[in-house]
């Protein structure tokens, strides 16, 4: 385990108040049996994005409740702002055969002393996590592992979004109203970048192992032409490693800014607060964007499929098996049609 604000996990103290992230939570009484609970959700961004309506749902249904997230080191920070967890801890993943790794993670864990477990995770992986319990008292859990007290068994489960998977899989465990949440706190001024009033964002980008996700530059650069031609400035985001298709687009549509490598989650999300709309493809970001309301086009190929993980919000999926042969012009007619530029 690596610890988000201590030096190292330690087990829980009766009587703890769980300062360290701020958990905004009123002070009712819940059952003793659920005092203190576990959250696993993992990466990556866009899965963790779209599992914020169950995180605080669950904040929702055990609000006096010590609520501890293991996450990702990435991720750390969203759930510490987030306001829903006393604590947020990293999980480092141990490799299958680091097992001095395992035996820690296994007596944080118990150490834990949890009451309730959402796996959110729901995976071969987080099914172990609840199998490093034995022998002794497990915790109730909620998820796909083997033997846990409220599982989801849901044979659809695998042709499932990722919403309907949380919402079928907080039912089983009492859980039944999952609102959109509170999203104020994921916001950040991004007067630094010295940005006009009138942008669209443009996430050209995708993991370094599935480029098939990408729609072509040349394509994203005749879109920034059009759009510039209307008084709008496209924004170009991703990490510093995709600036080379940054540079790409910008070679056809000088105008447009590249932030790629330069933006932090939480300034993302107050671009997309601020954008007439954008465009991207099946990655992580674009479902933060979608997720505080911005509207969104987005792009899938055959590496992915929308049905289970489209972003939610006001979102227009474009769907072909090759990105390559979604045109330019079919993308210009969505964009007039759909009102995504100003009169």
């Amino acid at each position: 385990m690596e610890p988000v604000a201590n030096d190292r996990p330690r087990p829980f103290e009766d009587g703890e108040t769980g300062e360290a992230c701020q958990a905004t939570a009123p002070p009712t009484t819940i059952p003793p049996q659920f005092r203190r609970i576990l959250v696993i959700r993992l990466s990556a961004l866009g899965d963790f994005i779209m599992a914020l309506p169950a995180m605080a749902a669950i904040r929702a249904s055990h609000p006096a409740a010590d609520i501890t997230l293991l996450t990702s080191k990435p991720l750390a920070e969203l759930g510490k702002r987030s306001g829903w967890f006393n604590r947020v801890e990293v999980d480092t993943r141990p490799g299958w055969r680091d097992f001095g790794a395992w035996w820690r993670l296994r007596r944080w864990l118990r150490a834990g002393r949890f009451d309730r477990v959402y796996d959110l995770q729901a995976q071969d992986r987080t099914a172990i996590y609840f199998r490093l319990f034995w022998p002794g008292r497990r915790p109730e859990w909620s998820g796909i592992a083997p033997g846990a007290s409220h599982p989801h068994t849901d044979p659809e489960r695998r042709h499932m979004h990722a919403f309907d998977i949380h919402a079928a899989q907080l039912a089983v465990a009492g859980i039944r109203n999952i609102p959109q949440p509170d999203l104020t706190w994921l916001n950040e001024s991004t007067r630094r970048f010295g940005l006009p009033s009138r942008i669209a964002l443009m996430v050209p980008g995708s993991a370094p192992h599935r480029p098939a996700k990408r729609w072509p530059t040349a394509s994203y650069g005749e879109l920034g032409q059009l759009l510039v031609k209307h008084r709008i400035t496209p924004v170009i985001l991703g990490t510093a490693e995709e600036k080379p298709l940054a540079e790409a687009i910008r070679a056809i549509c000088p105008k447009a800014r590249d932030l790629t490598g330069n933006t932090s989650l939480f300034e993302i999300a107050g671009l997309a607060r601020r954008a007439a709309f954008a465009i991207g493809s099946d990655t992580g970001p674009m479902h933060l964007i979608a997720m505080v309301g911005c509207r969104t086009i987005s792009l899938f190929s055959a590496e992915s499929n929308p049905a289970r993980s489209a972003p939610r919000g006001d979102v227009t999926v474009l769907h072909r098996p090759d990105l390559a042969d979604l045109t330019f012009a079919e993308v210009a007619d969505v964009v007039k049609a759909g009102s995504f530029l100003p009169a």
